[in-house]
């Protein structure tokens, strides 16, 4: 197996993580605090898997997450929009891994429902654009 199928595979498996931490109605703040945490290394798992794509089907060879963020909309797997979201997304991953608030654990996992669908997009549009 290439190194994007490997890194795409395991994106795939862990945002099932996600969904499912964010399919509970009343969660507690361990809950809440699992399901960040399932957020950030969903995160992890997806900008690797662009920066695989990006090296094995556009040549291009960026190392940050927020370059493969800029490189994916470039050759056409995010729109501005999404773009904008998923840097956002680097951001709320930034701010969650690296100190911890409860208010902005609040604030972020409160977005992660978005997040997960943006997610889920951007690995069907690596999945669309390698089957063509």
């Amino acid at each position: 197996m290439d190194r994007f199928t490997l890194a795409f595979d395991r994106a795939s498996q862990v945002l099932i993580t996600l969904q499912k931490a964010l399919q509970l109605s009343e969660v507690s703040d361990l809950e809440r605090d699992g399901a960040i945490q399932r957020f950030e290394y969903t995160f992890e798992a997806l900008w690797k898997a662009g920066r695989h794509f990006l090296r094995e089907y556009a040549g291009l060879d960026v190392a940050s997450p927020k370059e493969v963020i800029r490189s994916c909309r470039e050759v056409g797997l995010l729109t501005l929009d999404e773009t904008k979201h998923a840097l956002e997304m680097a951001q709320d991953r930034n701010l969650t891994s690296h100190t911890y608030d409860p208010t902005i654990a609040e604030d972020i996992f409160k977005r992660l429902g978005g997040r997960a669908l943006l997610m889920e997009k951007w690995l069907n549009q690596m999945k669309d654009k390698t089957l063509k």
